[in-house]
């Protein structure tokens, strides 16, 4: 017999969500990998194998075994869009959008993504840490394994290389696998408003280069986790035209590159993405039939934000339907950040999905597993249960995995097996 560590045996439902050649497609999202009475053996933190529990207990000698119990066993969750290092909070915007206020109006008065910098830039880098650890203990329990987390909030070099600073050490303390993105073109700041040319420059010809030089000293770096850069293509943030430059000058230092596009107004995002490679195109609310087309003959994944519209009290969302039948890859996220999206929970999203996307169950999960790697460049290592990745399994408490997004409002997720360890 092969020793391992651990098996996880008699899952009801395992999930792999496995999709080796690329992310999944149209009735490949209705695909789960569904292997009944399963079982996962697991050696050095690594999956070494998944099948049936009746081939797998007579081949291995494990050190533990962990019993599902007929419950379901699928991928940890993966997270692929965050703003989630942050200060303070943002409720008083809340409270101005119940009143009426918009999102775009509360952001020209001076309000969001420029209030959270004033935050950011006022805070130290122990307070950061401090701040997020407990943001990403919630996501944890709540399933989320592996996290994207984007700068953005520091709008000035030196407050934008302290979030960087703040999600390495953050990556060496905490169970999640945590991803880095640049994002100083989230916002124009204030004192740019008359010339906010004179900001690109600022991203293009220092920021990019000190966080490139950051990246290349990293422990990311040596740990073979890649380093995006965004940019958010809108009106009152950045144009296409300035968008473009920025995410050229990254390539040419070496980033892979992400836009947050068509969220509010659709300014040919999508189309810089994917002339541009682009591993994701976040948001995608106002996403024009031709570019949707664009899309599905891409490798760039749709990432799709529904806690935002939601959080907003929006009737209108990214229409999922048609993007999945159109035949682009879709993954979601929860945005979680202290203003538009509020929310740590990849099981909510995929609640909201289903019920205002018209996303069924199986695309719910595989876009927020597989798909959901694939969209941060991850997916030789998270989003699935397959042979040597590794091994981010939950049990969740129910029987059928559909329940997954029929249930909500409360925390379905059972254990949380991360890198092979019992976290939660």
């Amino acid at each position: 017999m092969i020793a391992v560590d651990l098996l996880v045996l008699h899952a009801g439902q395992l999930l792999t969500c496995a999709s080796p050649h690329g992310p999944k497609r149209k009735a490949e999202m209705l695909d789960t990998g569904l292997i009944e009475d399963g079982a996962v053996a697991i050696l050095d933190g690594k999956i070494v194998e998944a099948g049936p529990s009746s081939q797998l207990l007579p081949k291995y000698s494990p050190a533990a075994r962990l019993d599902a119990a007929g419950k379901v066993v699928c991928p940890g969750f993966v997270d692929p869009h965050t703003h989630v290092v942050y200060a303070g909070n943002r409720v008083n915007e809340f409270e101005l959008r119940i009143q009426g206020a918009s999102y775009m109006e509360i952001m020209a008065a001076g309000g969001g993504i420029v209030s959270s910098a004033r935050a950011v830039q006022a805070a130290s880098l122990a307070q950061l840490v401090a701040e997020t650890q407990p943001r990403l203990d919630a996501m944890l329990r709540l399933g989320t394994t592996t996290v994207e987390i984007k700068t953005g909030y520091g709008l000035n070099v030196e407050s934008e290389l302290k979030l960087l600073q703040a999600i390495e050490q953050l990556a060496g303390s905490h169970a999640c696998t945590l991803v880095p993105t640049f994002l100083g073109a989230h916002a124009i700041p204030a004192e740019y408003k008359a010339d906010p040319e004179q900001y690109v420059r600022l991203v293009v010809e220092e920021m990019l280069p000190r966080a490139a030089a950051w990246y290349a000293q990293s422990s990311f770096k040596s740990a073979g986790i890649p380093f995006c850069c965004d940019v958010f293509c809108e009106l009152n943030a950045f144009s296409l035209n300035q968008s473009r430059r920025i995410l050229q000058a990254a390539q040419s230092l070496g980033l892979a590159v992400k836009i947050h596009a068509d969220e509010f107004t659709p300014l040919g995002g999508v189309t810089l993405a994917v002339e541009s490679h682009a591993l994701s195109a976040d948001h995608l609310d106002v996403t024009t039939p031709a570019e949707r087309a664009l899309l599905a003959n891409s490798d760039t994944v749709g990432v799709l934000l529904p806690a935002v519209n939601f959080n907003l009290g929006s009737a209108h969302f990214a229409d999922a339907r048609a993007l999945l039948d159109a035949g682009c890859a879709v993954a979601l996220s929860t945005d979680i950040n202290p203003g538009s999206a509020p929310c740590p929970s990849m099981p909510l999203v995929m609640a909201i999905a289903a019920r205002y996307q018209h996303m069924l169950p199986a695309e719910a999960l595989n876009a927020s597993t597989i798909n959901a790697a694939y969209a941060i460049g991850m997916a030789g290592k998270v989003g699935s249960i397959e042979t040597g990745k590794q091994a981010d399994l939950l049990i969740l408490n129910i029987g059928d995995y559909r329940q997954l997004s029929y249930q909500f409002g409360d925390n379905l997720v059972q254990t949380v097996i991360k890198n092979g360890v019992v976290r939660a």
